[in-house]
């Protein structure tokens, strides 16, 4: 599946071939700081196939939860978390921020990883009153 997307602000854009079932939740701890929410949604793309088309993201190094260096790319400008990578093997895949995809309405989410982290409500939100606006 062909997708583009963009920051919050528009500067840093790109474009994508990617596989639609390879789209996962983590809920580890430092998704839930690097998001500033509950779990991050992420769907993977093999590196060679995906293109920043303008703009130059801004790179934060972090070393994760299972001790391997993931390299945070997110808009100078705005803040938007936009893709991660790895080192060495890790690098051959990028996972792109869902809510930067312009097509996300047609992604679902297929994996839970890290659900020792995982707020207890967060499974338990479909009773929550609903507004279709603010």
């Amino acid at each position: 599946m062909h997708i583009d997307g963009e920051c919050q602000c528009g500067q840093v854009t790109y474009e994508a071939d990617i596989e639609p079932g390879e789209v996962s939740i983590c809920h580890c701890r430092d998704c839930q700081r690097l998001t500033g929410t509950a779990y991050r949604v992420t769907v993977s793309a093999p590196r060679e196939r995906f293109h920043i088309t303008s703009g130059e993201p801004k790179l934060y190094v972090k070393t994760a939860d299972n001790g391997r260096r993931r390299m945070q790319y997110f808009c100078f400008n705005c803040g938007s978390p936009i893709y991660t990578t790895g080192e060495l093997h890790d690098a051959d895949q990028v996972g792109i921020r869902l809510g930067t995809i312009n097509q996300r309405q047609d992604l679902k989410p297929r994996s839970q990883y890290w659900c020792s982290s995982e707020l207890p409500w967060v499974q338990d939100i479909r009773a929550l009153p609903r507004h279709d606006g603010e």
